[in-house]
């Protein structure tokens, strides 16, 4: 037995030392690229080393592939060509072979976990950053997905972690424009948070009870009995993905229901409940029949209190009537300190890219510039200006609310929807109170069980 436990820990030390020496070498080779480049004046192919760390970091299973999409989608975290190359991963780990999952299994259900399905597919149906899925039956007839995570998991989150950690400060060494120590506190603590699959059967109960009265947004329902903190069971949703049917171009009318389902998914529970999904990665929607949507994996939600939603539309506000000290009051509840006026113009920037759609009464796409490298540019000025400035350190709370609403936005520019955005926006806040928000949010953080945060 102990003979057996050594080689065990040693076959997962040795793994991690490979892991290390990937993920190290991929993140050194970044750090001395941009410091020839910086200190030394050598131009580099940033591009092409950008293709090589998108091939090195593809290739492994596990939150590193997670952690680099979400800094693809937060301006200035990473190079641009870095990030770009790093958006484009997906999900496509090797699965785990049946018997090892015969194994994982017994080890989250019991040894006759077998007997507890009527039917369990040996060939995973989909595959995740942190686990991957099966399609099973219950013997009451019920279809369910079985989100199984990779063994090992929690330990490869912190040798990952510490590896971005590098190349974020590396990064942050040799342009200063965003200071990321806050950035990546965020990371750390929702992705530590998402290897709990018991928080997350919580969050998508609580999503549920958020989404009822929305007829256009399905969520799984999590199937207790069957969920342990490394095993999800949830309610078979069926479906397609989003990308998959925008390749058949499917007609106007039907891009729009999609994004009006998808803007609701995202900003009924923030603006009611002060929740957001933190994740609006295309693999994480499905599109039905009848053009409505699936919305899929909570693991990664934050919750804010209701004062830095209220920040949130006393800047809109603050963009639709050009006013600098309301936008300057917002962006101190939003926890931005040390704020001269020309940090908060440069600021002011951006919040008027992400606001425009919301300010003007009309249907119209969600962005009406043709240039598909419009928001690039308009984050590159941005970038110049905080540099200029001395640079801001981004609170907590605002890099989850600014991830989603720039991955989203990007979701609306591939449908190519023309909604109504601020009609939309205003059903929303229309008699917004922080005290109402405040109540509802307790009660349905208390009727689903989401333990607090750590």
């Amino acid at each position: 037995m102990a003979d057996g436990s050594m080689d065990t820990g040693r076959s997962s030390l040795f793994g991690e030392l490979r892991r290390f020496a990937r993920t190290s070498g991929a993140m050194g080779g970044i750090a001395a690229r941009m410091a020839g480049e910086r200190v030394l004046g050598i131009r580099t192919d940033r591009a092409g080393h950008a293709e090589d760390l998108k091939t090195a970091l593809g290739g492994l299973k596990g939150p590193l592939m997670k952690v680099a999409q979400f800094l693809s989608t937060v301006p200035d975290a990473l190079p641009p060509e870095y990030a770009a190359q790093l958006a484009e991963l997906q999900a496509n780990a090797p699965p785990m072979g049946w018997s090892f999952v015969r194994r994982r299994m017994a080890s989250e259900l019991g040894p006759d976990w077998e007997r507890k399905f009527a039917h369990f597919g040996h060939e995973a149906s989909a595959a995740a950053s942190l686990g991957q899925v099966h399609r099973a039956r219950l013997h009451d007839g019920r279809e369910v997905a079985c989100k199984l995570q990779y063994p090992d998991m929690a330990s490869t989150v912190e040798a990952d972690l510490r590896q971005m950690k590098l190349a974020m400060a590396v990064y942050h060494r040799m342009d200063n424009a965003i200071q990321n120590e806050e950035i990546f506190k965020e990371l750390q603590q929702r992705l530590r948070e998402e290897l709990d699959y018991k928080r997350e059967a919580a969050q998508m109960k609580m999503y549920g009870l958020m989404l009822k009265d929305s007829p256009d947004v399905h969520v799984p329902a999590p199937i207790e009995e069957f969920c342990t903190s490394r095993l999800l069971t949830m309610t078979w949703l069926e479906g397609r993905p989003l990308m998959r049917r925008l390749e058949e171009d499917p007609p106007q009318e039907e891009r729009n229901r999609i994004a009006e389902a998808l803007f609701r998914a995202w900003y009924v529970p923030f603006y009611r409940y002060g929740v957001i999904h933190g994740d609006p990665h295309l693999g994480n929607y499905q599109v039905r029949p009848e053009g409505t949507v699936n919305l899929l994996d909570y693991g990664t939600i934050r919750v804010f209190p209701p004062r830095f939603v209220r920040g949130v539309i006393d800047l809109f506000e603050a963009v639709r009537d050009h006013d600098d000290e309301k936008a300057r009051h917002a962006y101190q509840v939003w926890g931005f300190v040390d704020l001269s006026q020309d940090k908060m113009d440069v600021l002011n920037l951006w919040a008027r890219f992400l606001y425009e759609p919301l300010t003007q009464d009309r249907v119209r796409p969600i962005q009406e510039n043709d240039d598909p490298q419009f928001g690039r540019s308009v984050a590159e000025q941005v970038h110049a200006g905080l540099q200029r400035t001395g640079g801001v350190r981004p609170p907590r709370e605002f890099v989850l609310m600014d991830r989603s609403a720039i991955g989203l936005g990007g979701v609306f520019l591939r449908l190519r929807a023309e909604l109504n955005w601020s009609r939309l926006f205003h059903e929303l806040i229309e008699g917004f109170d922080t005290d109402a928000l405040a109540a509802r949010q307790a009660a349905v953080l208390a009727e689903a069980g989401v333990p607090p945060a750590g």
